[in-house]
């Protein structure tokens, strides 16, 4: 008895690939994805860069707080935030410095923060310009200040 080997049509065999239309119709279902999620991450990275500008400028106000209580006064527009950690050289020289923070932070969109004393809002003013740096604006655009 022989046994015969019967083999399977060449086309049978062979991974089928996928076609043109269905590889299309993919890439379209990922772009129309992309589309819509896409704004929401950036829109989030904006909330978080404001929340996070709002933590540096409450630690500013605080740290210029206990600044007040060692010294009887805000630091001078001239002597600026630096006086939270270098000892002011202009008058008025403060009586009891110590440093306050380690280093001036920068806000999220890595410009200084803004000081006026006196304020224009409040005794002080600690704020920044947002993303656009100009005064004003709406949305991310918007200055985030210590009176807020």
């Amino acid at each position: 008895m022989l046994l015969s080997h019967h083999r399977a049509p060449v086309a049978a065999r062979r991974p089928r690939g996928f076609t043109l239309i269905e590889l299309l119709v993919v890439l379209v279902i990922i772009g129309v994805l992309g589309a819509l999620i896409v704004p929401n991450l950036f829109s989030s990275l904006d909330d978080a860069r404001v929340t996070a500008a709002r933590t540096d400028i409450k630690q500013l106000s605080e740290s210029l707080k206990r600044y007040k209580i060692d010294n009887q006064r805000y630091p001078s527009a001239e002597q600026g935030l630096d006086a939270l950690v270098r000892k002011p050289t202009v008058s008025p020289v403060p009586p009891n410095w110590k440093p306050y923070i380690e280093k001036l932070p920068a806000d999220p969109w890595s410009r200084p923060y803004q000081y006026l004393n006196p304020g224009v809002n409040g005794e002080i003013d600690i704020f920044s310009f947002g993303a656009d740096g100009q005064p004003g604006g709406e949305g991310a655009n918007a200055d985030i200040g210590s009176w807020q």
